[in-house]
């Protein structure tokens, strides 16, 4: 999709990786420009401009301007491009010329939205498959997603690529019966475990009437304790008795 935006850029006269460290000390990331025809030219670029761009609803599908410095201003797109794994910064991006009267072959996610009948109703699952199409369009034309409503999709049934409303000069690239999303039962295994959270969640119920008879165990035997030991002090009493009357 073109946007108004333009991202300002310097010549490189020189490469390696010396000179990408000390791009990034200055707050520039290292850049190549190619396409149509035309030479690649090593450029630098301020790297927040393209991570706003890389972050916006468009995405990598945005066409901007780029201006470089003493030289040409061109309508491009971010191809390719690389960031620091721990940081998140960016390290380098690959930046491709376009015609705006050409056709381009594009990739576009695709955006699904409404609770399936076979969800809520019917207790399926929604499993997405494919999260984006492919299509051929005027650079113009180039959407940053497409939305899908799923709501109407029943148990066993589902979302193919050629559901997709196209428009304008849009032609789809991608499988026409390849799977976007469909709505699938519960494996067995899903089942029983749903099955189990229920029955674990009803268990702690029945936990005081274990205590209670573990209570009544504590007391019927402190009980036969105490009959033990009256036993005990009434044969002592008899015994000290009959020593009484052998000595009388």
């Amino acid at each position: 999709m073109r946007k108004d935006i333009t991202v300002s850029a310097e010549l490189r006269t020189t490469r390696g990786k010396n000179e990408a460290r000390r791009l990034r000390a200055k707050g520039m990331a290292p850049a190549v420009i190619y396409g149509s025809g035309a030479e690649a030219v090593s450029v630098a670029v301020d790297p927040r401009q393209v991570l706003k761009i890389l972050h916006s609803g468009t995405g990598h599908n945005t066409i901007f301007d780029l201006a470089i410095t003493g030289g040409e201003v061109t309508p491009v797109m971010i191809v390719d491009w690389q960031l620091d794994p721990v940081k998140a910064y960016l390290l380098h991006a690959d930046l491709k010329r376009i015609d705006l009267t050409k056709r381009l072959r594009v990739s576009v996610p695709i955006h699904m939205e409404g609770d399936p009948i076979g969800v809520k109703v019917e207790g399926g699952l929604l499993e997405a498959i494919t999260r984006s199409i492919e299509v051929e369009c005027l650079p113009d034309e180039i959407p940053g997603y497409f939305t899908v409503d799923v709501s109407g999709l029943a148990m066993g049934q589902a979302l193919r690529a050629s559901d997709v409303a196209l428009s304008g000069s849009m032609q789809l690239l991608s499988p026409p019966d390849a799977v976007l999303a469909h709505v699938v039962a519960l494996r067995a295994e899903e089942v029983v475990a749903a099955e189990a959270v229920v029955e674990g969640a009803a268990a702690p119920a029945a936990e005081p009437e274990v205590v209670k008879k573990g209570k009544k165990e504590e007391e019927g035997a402190a009980a036969d304790a105490k009959d033990k030991d009256k036993g005990k002090e009434k044969d002592k009493g008899k015994e000290k008795e009959k020593e009484k009357g052998k000595k009388k």
